[in-house]
């Protein structure tokens, strides 16, 4: 598999509340889009960005990071090849990505990730 970028999504309890730390404080001024359970943030600088996640609306669990890749179908063959389980299978949500959920040896359930062309 091949990683074209990694988000970190960090656990909050409500994302406007959270966001001025983020966008205020750290300068994560640009939000890319935000679906009220999960927004992501940017800085206009360099492009460093972190999404702030209250719960998955559609996965059984939350995921730790998002690896973005350009071959989904890759890398969920891979994943399943190699015996790792599953969390969340192939979906296409309704706000643009491809994706799947994995469980990583150590526990962290990642979210390998595809954007729409």
């Amino acid at each position: 598999m091949r990683a074209t970028r990694i988000t970190a999504n960090l656990r909050v309890d409500d994302v406007e509340a959270a966001k001025g730390f983020y966008t205020d404080y750290l300068g994560l001024s640009t939000e890319e889009f935000n679906l009220g359970w999960v927004a992501r943030y940017t800085s206009p600088a360099n492009g460093e960005h972190v999404q702030l996640v209250t719960q998955d609306a559609t996965a059984p669990e939350d995921s730790v990071i998002s690896v973005h890749t350009d071959d989904l179908d890759g890398a969920y063959e891979e994943a399943r090849k190699l015996g790792f389980e599953i969390v969340h299978p192939v979906t296409t949500e309704p706000w643009g990505v491809r994706r799947f959920f994995v469980r990583a040896p150590d526990g962290n359930v990642i979210n390998i990730v595809s954007h729409r062309d």
